[in-house]
């Protein structure tokens, strides 16, 4: 059997920039080689597609974007190239591609933006689609169609950045019904960049204006006291939960750097809660995975507090996949290694594009 193209794009023009790069790095390493030959799309934070084709080990430091080699590439929205489209001085080349694997966090890469694109060029695509990937990005749609399922989330109010001026005058009503420590997040962000916990007033404020850096909404909740607990969800019609993991953050929360940088958060696999805890997290995370219309794959966040309540906290289409990332290891531990995971992705995107004909 002939050998599939892949697109692996990584980078992007986010804030979540150089997780990709490490996120990429990881999944070009271990996709296996016998099966799909491999097509490097960089993108720059400027917005740049370059195709890149120098060595894996120069994306994680940043240094891809120096090669010389490196081209003006484009995926086009033709659905009859089916391709890239890479250029070459006065010349235009088309490269065809057989599914693309957007390795791409938060902003323009999980939110929907460039799945609408992948959409129009009729390419299958690992991950979920455009609107599923947009309801699970912006915190208040998640919220409010979490709680329309009657599936439990923290309390929580959303501030517009055109509130901003005005927020003294409300912020009473926020502290009664959240109460300190508040939680407070850009609407539309990842990996925990941007958000704070304010512990007083003072605090508040300056985590609201930190959060309109990263966005025009903010969503503020109230503190979950529990054990921070994660589900692997995987698959299209027939989604299916992992046992869930728990993690121990080496910092106040599971921050940005807890998460990419500083590698020293425990993580516990399987969680270190009641096994009814536990099958009510996979029933909840695939609850909430077909709620929000997910497919391909999605990583469930969850408090479970002393009492064996389950919090859902956020859901992440495009979950980490760094070597300390917990979506491969909470799949490892099922049996399934990283290589056979990328496979497994990649034929539910082949036969989502099949699925979706009728």
């Amino acid at each position: 059997m002939a050998k599939k193209t892949v697109a692996v794009l990584f980078g992007g023009a986010s804030s979540e920039y150089e997780v990709s790069l490490l996120s990429a790095t990881s999944v070009l390493n271990n996709i296996p080689s016998d099966c799909y030959e491999v097509v490097k799309i960089g993108i720059t934070k400027e917005g740049r597609w370059l195709w890149y084709g120098g060595p894996v080990e120069s994306i994680a430091s940043g240094e891809w974007i120096n090669n010389p080699a490196n081209l003006p590439a484009i995926i086009s929205p033709d659905p009859f190239h089916k391709g890239i489209l890479k250029l070459c001085g006065n010349t235009v080349e088309l490269v065809p591609v057989d599914c693309i694997f957007p390795v791409l966090h938060g902003k323009n890469g999980e939110d929907g933006t460039v799945q609408g694109l992948f959409d129009l060029a009729g390419i299958p695509y690992v991950g979920c689609d455009l609107i599923s990937s947009a309801n699970c990005m912006d915190k208040q749609v998640t919220h409010t169609l979490l709680d329309a399922a009657g599936i439990k989330t923290a309390k929580w109010r959303v501030l517009h950045k055109t509130e901003r001026d005005s927020f003294e005058h409300f912020v009473s009503e926020i502290e009664e019904a959240l109460g300190y420590p508040i939680f407070v997040k850009p609407a539309n962000a990842g990996s925990s960049v941007g958000i704070s916990k304010a512990h007083d007033r003072e605090e508040l404020l300056a985590a609201v204006d930190l959060a309109f850096e990263h966005d025009k909404k903010a969503i503020l909740e109230e503190t979950i006291t529990g054990a921070e607990i994660e589900c692997a969800v995987l698959g299209n019609e027939k989604p299916q939960a992992s046992l869930p993991g728990q993690i121990t953050p080496c910092s106040e929360f599971y921050d940005y750097n807890a998460k990419y940088i500083s590698g020293t958060s425990k993580l516990d696999i399987p969680a270190k809660i009641s096994p009814m805890a536990a099958d009510l997290v996979k029933a909840t995370a695939v609850k909430a995975y077909q709620t929000l219309g997910c497919s391909g794959l999605s990583r469930v966040d969850f408090f479970v507090t002393n009492g064996g309540e389950v919090i859902l906290n956020e859901i992440n289409t495009l979950p980490g996949f760094t070597n300390i990332s917990m979506y491969p290891k909470l799949w490892n531990a099922e049996g399934v290694p990283y290589g056979e995971l990328i496979d497994r992705l990649i034929r539910l995107a082949f036969e989502r594009k099949e699925e979706a004909r009728g």
